[in-house]
């Protein structure tokens, strides 16, 4: 029996989350086409009789511009020392860009953890020939041949040919978690994500990036949930766009997100939820320690 920890490296919306879902076959961690869309490390858990893969989905990694940038990229990098092997997920539809050559030479130069190349998203281009010159671009990156499955995080393609590339490279070993756990996530966390997720759909330009969400209180009975949160942005302008004419937005965030709550948890949600402002959150220490954001030194 095989079992190991995957991490999940990759600029910012290559698919990183979408393939963690395919894998699992549910949704467990959010997805929208935003960049920062995963912010925090997710464990993601794939159990079948070959063993166990413990999935590691990072933010995008991208040149920092702010303390939560900072933030994200030592997320990014923490998640490397432990695994067994690295999956460096890239657009293949695309050649390489700045940000993949950035991930390549600061994460992924002279790494003793293996590395395997997957290409994402080459079900959108029908030219083979154009595929195989992209491919080029990035093997390039590396100084030795590394390993390449070429695949669909949206469709599933070649999902299986890539768990069974995994299996070949993890260590053999008992399993860690039992076979019906898929995640570590607390309740608390899915909610607030769930939140977020909901806050990018419906909303453009900068409010995505400056908001974030807490959950003050999540009180449990039998037959309803109780959930009450804050989301924070960091202008009154974006609290007015957030709120929306009349409440409508908030009200529209809310809904949708207590809908799927509703589907997690089987049961009744209540979800209650304000607007707050603070002032450039991602520049101050403070208060990214406040909303969960903590350095791997802190």
């Amino acid at each position: 029996m095989k079992c190991g920890f995957v991490t999940i490296l990759g600029r910012p919306n290559v698919g990183k989350s979408t393939l963690l879902n395919q894998i699992l076959g549910q949704k467990v961690v959010i997805t929208t086409d935003k960049a920062q869309t995963t912010r925090k490390r997710f464990k993601g858990i794939y159990t079948e009789e070959r063993g166990q893969i413990i999935f590691i989905d990072t933010p995008g990694v991208h040149r920092p511009l702010d303390k939560l940038g900072e933030f994200l990229v030592d997320e990014a990098k923490v998640s490397l020392p432990d695994a067994d092997l690295i999956l460096f997920l890239v657009d293949g539809s695309e050649p390489a860009g700045r940000g993949d050559r950035w991930i390549a030479e600061n994460l992924l130069k002279d790494s003793k953890i293996p590395v395997m190349l997957v290409m994402n998203k080459v079900d959108k281009i029908k030219q083979t020939q154009k595929v195989e010159e992209n491919l080029i671009t990035y093997k390039t990156l590396f100084k030795e041949n590394i390993p390449v499955i070429k695949i669909s995080a949206k469709t599933g393609r070649n999902r299986d040919t890539l768990l069974s590339n995994i299996f070949k490279k993890l260590p053999d070993g008992e399993k860690l978690y039992s076979d019906d756990l898929i995640t570590e996530e607390t309740m608390r966390s899915v909610t607030a994500e769930i939140i977020r997720e909901k806050i990018l759909i419906h909303t453009q330009d900068e409010i995505p990036h400056s908001v974030a969400v807490t959950i003050d209180k999540y009180e449990e009975t039998e037959d309803i949930d109780r959930i009450y949160a804050t989301i924070f942005c960091e202008q009154k302008s974006q609290k007015g766009i957030l709120i929306g004419k009349g409440g409508n937005l908030l009200k529209t965030i809310g809904t949708e997100a207590r809908k799927e709550l509703e589907e997690i948890a089987d049961k009744k949600i209540f979800l209650g939820l304000e607007v707050k402002v603070e002032k450039d959150w991602r520049k101050k220490d403070k208060l990214l320690k406040d909303f969960g954001f903590k350095s791997k030194d802190q």
